[in-house]
């Protein structure tokens, strides 16, 4: 079922695009690199962003399927509508060498399994911790926020091969990082011959 808009976010939409050509991104990129500076009010977005396309019809699939949500915190899991996500940092410890971020990684990968979709806005912690495991994501939002491990972690998430969305600078956060999903939620599924 398509969600329906509210004027406000149709006006915000109209002006984002007023100020900033998206036209020439593919479908679901473009959505993602909306979604992300609504969510900002952050222009420089459109050029700190990197995905692949192929990689988000993949995943936009899995997801529209049921793959499941896993998120690093429960601020992420909040801005993510129409889904219910997982995460585990409540039931996570720190230990030697071991950040509750990543320990809530780890309980999240046991509970969920291989083909999840992971969406990390917060702990570069915990985007280290995934890149550890195998976890044969559908996809990995990974746009951990902060001064300390985010940049080195994101481009780590890049060099891994895995299908992902993440950033070259140190923003990100909780609210870019649940937006990046809900464009890939809102997306409409296309229809197949079988069901027109």
């Amino acid at each position: 079922m398509n969600r329906v808009v509210h004027p406000i976010e149709e006006e915000s939409y109209r002006r984002l695009r007023a100020r900033l050509d998206t036209s020439h991104f593919p479908p679901l990129t473009r959505a993602v690199v909306e979604r992300v500076i609504h969510s900002a009010a952050d222009l420089e977005y459109a050029d700190d962003l990197v995905m692949d396309e192929g990689d988000l019809e993949r995943a936009h699939a899995a997801l529209h399927a049921g793959a499941p949500v896993v998120v690093d915190v429960e601020m992420v899991g909040a801005g993510i509508t129409r889904r219910e996500t997982v995460c585990r940092l409540k039931d996570a410890v720190a230990g030697p060498g071991l950040t509750r971020s990543a320990h809530g990684i780890r309980l999240a990968y046991e509970q969920v399994g291989p083909g999840a979709l992971w969406v990390i806005g917060n702990a570069p912690t915990a985007l280290e911790e995934l890149l550890t495991l195998d976890a044969d994501p559908a996809l990995v939002i990974g746009l951990p926020v902060g001064f300390v491990g985010a940049v080195e972690s994101k481009a780590a998430l890049r060099e891994s091969g895995l299908p992902a969305v993440s950033n070259v600078s140190e923003k990100g956060g909780s609210a870019v990082a649940s937006a990046a999903l809900n464009a890939l939620l809102y997306h409409p599924v296309p229809q197949s011959k079988e069901t027109l």
